[in-house]
């Protein structure tokens, strides 16, 4: 017997509200940028440069008795936080001490480091120091071009591909999805505030890979359907497609999502920010295939010319394997 989260033979209707949908869309889009705009993001070491110091203690943390101790070194704002996980042990606990890079300075000097150190043994004998980091600003600005310019050139070899394997409507809507997809990712990192590092990167990435994969699904059955009911109206059309790769959806993201929250939950905070991007990255994809790329294609229309003598006429570069 075959597990099967969506039945066979569906006939849910997507597009009987389409335009409320874009405009739900539109509005958690506008309230992401305007988020970011206001809030910015919580840059982690890698994009704002400075030096992130572990420790680990049999004592409880104590982030006032901690914040201090470093004080007296007056190295301005400081940022400490207790790191809480499934996997510690009762005596295992962990902080992360966050020092900006000082103005003049590409990064925490090691007097300064050792400083901390030993204002904290002060407090703490029997804390260690599990590890320490430091990226230069200079450094870390590149990376913030970097990221930017790899996400952007993602999203225009996305629109290449899809112009050349379907229409420029198809490559329009998967677009639109993915950049729906980017936009609300960064604007929940910005909301709650959680570090946005590279890792956060690699995820936005992976996300437009995921997205476009499972619009890609979609937009492949539309195609065929578009051949098959020559005579139907483009909403039908995409009712069709979309209930017939429904149980493929919903399957794919469930299982890829079963997997994710177990490494939120017992992966250790280290990738937490990026199981958490992907965890959101899987939910808006699978929304935006469904409701912002088809949507936007019935928006545009396809033209659909059945008096061509070759039906892939307008689509040479259809059956190019993705």
């Amino acid at each position: 017997m075959r597990l099967r989260l969506v039945k066979q033979n569906t006939k849910f209707d997507f597009f009987k509200r389409w335009k409320l949908w874009l405009g739900i869309s539109g509005l958690m889009m506008v309230v992401a940028f305007t988020s970011f705009m206001l809030q910015g993001l919580n840059f982690g070491i890698d994009f704002r440069g400075g030096t992130t110091i572990r420790t680990e203690s049999p004592m409880p943390v104590d982030i006032g008795v901690y914040r201090d101790a470093i004080a007296q070194l007056e190295l301005g704002d400081v940022s400490i936080t207790e790191v809480f996980d499934p996997t510690f042990g009762p005596e295992q606990n962990v902080a992360m001490i966050r020092i900006q890079a000082q103005d003049g300075e590409e990064a925490v000097s090691v007097n300064v480091i050792t400083q901390v150190e030993a204002v904290l043994k002060t407090v703490r004998p029997n804390i260690t120091f599990v590890s320490v980091e430091s990226v230069g600003p200079k450094v870390s600005g590149e990376l913030i071009q970097t990221a930017i310019i790899a996400v952007v050139l993602a999203i225009g070899a996305v629109l290449v591909y899809i112009w050349l394997r379907f229409e420029w409507q198809f490559a329009a809507g998967a677009v639109l999805a993915l950049v729906h997809d980017v936009i609300l990712t960064i604007g929940i990192f910005s909301e709650l505030q959680i570090r946005f590092d590279l890792a956060i990167i690699a995820a936005l990435l992976t996300i437009v890979g995921y997205s476009l994969n499972d619009t890609v699904v979609v937009f492949d059955r539309v195609r065929e359907n578009l051949r098959k009911y020559k005579k139907r109206p483009l909403d039908e059309v995409l009712n069709i497609s979309i209930n017939e790769t429904l149980s493929r959806t919903f399957m794919t993201s469930v299982t890829t999502l079963l997997a994710l929250i177990s490494l939120f939950v017992l992966g250790g905070d280290v990738i937490r920010g990026f199981v958490f991007a992907m965890i959101w990255g899987v939910i808006v994809g699978t929304y935006s295939s469904i409701f912002v790329a088809s949507a936007a294609l019935l928006y545009l229309g396809v033209k659909r010319d059945w008096s061509k003598p070759d039906a892939n006429a307008g689509n040479q570069y259809a059956n190019i394997d993705a």
